[in-house]
Order: C-alpha cells, then structure tokens, then sequence
C-alpha cells in the first residue's frame, strides 16, 4: 500500500463521495476515476481519516494535511446561545441546533464528524442519501446548512454518546462535555 497526503479540500470532496459503510479511500477513488473497484487487493483495507482521528489500530492511507493544528480544549458552551437552545423542540431540535453551533465556531474542523459510526451504523454524512442508504430509518437531517447530515433517529442517550464523541475531536474537556450534552 502507498500513502498520498491531500489538502483539505480534496480530502472532503473525497469523504463526501462515500456510498456505504466501511467504503476504503482507494474504492472511492477508484470508483470516482471510473477504475474497476473489484479488482483490487483488499487485504489492508484503507480508511479516509482526518488528522487527530489515528488510532494506534487503524492507521490511514489518505489523511488530509489541514496546515493547521486541531484547538484543544475547546469550550462550546459559550458558543450555544441557552435560550434558542431551550426554545428547541424535543431532543432532536436540541441536539441539531448544538451540532450547528458547533459547525458555526468551527466548520474547518468539523468534517472530522464523518468518522464517527456505529458497529453498524452511520451517524454523519454529506448527503440525505448516504444516511438513508446506510439505514432506511436514519430520519436524516441536515445541520443548519453546513452541508452534513446526521441520523436523528437514535435515542437520546445516543444522541448525548454522538455528541460527546463529536466534542471529544474537538479537544473539549469532560466537564464541558457533560455540561453540554446534559442540555439534550
């Protein structure tokens, strides 16, 4: 397997081609450029990954090269205006109009979301259509207009599980975390 580095905006361009789970980097290129994607050697399967998303497992063969280190310790809280947040309705309204803030105090980063998945599941994506290919009963919903889309069909627990990995990229501490995820 070779490694390639790409700038930001190829890398999302690239993420937001995904079909389905689990597709590797080299599958969406393939399939992009009009190559036969079955004709490849899937024995070390490649991930789209984003920088600060490595795991010591799963080590990837395109990762963007941003130019710019991620925040650390962000606080979003100040970020999340209380009162449209508790003019939501219902958990799903909460949690999306957090996930815009988030978006809206940080966009450059924000596509590192897309990583975050189920065992089975998809919870981020670029189009309606992927969530909806992933799964029939996502209720996909598009946040704000950053251009991604989540699953919002999850129970609230999950919801708070979503949205603390969500900040955890970010770099925000616990206690922020649950202050945050708290208000869903």
């Amino acid at each position: 397997m070779k490694y390639i580095e790409v700038d930001e905006e190829l890398y999302r361009h690239i993420a937001g081609k995904t079909e389905r789970i689990g597709e590797s980097a080299s599958d969406i290129l393939r399939r992009l450029l009009g190559l036969d994607v079955e004709s490849i050697n899937h024995d070390m399967p490649e991930t789209i990954s984003h920088p600060g998303m490595e795991s010591a497992a799963a080590k990837p063969k395109i990762k963007a090269q941003t130019g710019h280190k991620p925040k650390s310790n962000k606080d979003f809280s100040e970020c999340i205006d209380k009162v449209e947040l508790a003019a939501q309705k219902g958990a799903v309204g909460r949690f999306l109009f957090i996930l815009e803030a988030i978006y809206r105090a940080a966009p450059e980063q924000f596509s590192q979301v897309l990583q975050i998945q189920g065992r089975d599941r998809l919870y981020f994506a670029t189009s309606r259509e992927s969530l909806l290919k992933a799964s029939k009963s996502a209720n996909p919903k598009e946040i704000g207009q950053s251009g991604f889309w989540v699953t919002t069909n999850n129970n609230t627990a999950k919801k708070r599980n979503i949205l603390t990995e969500v900040l955890q990229q970010y770099g925000t501490v616990e206690a922020q975390i649950e202050a945050i995820t708290n208000t869903l």
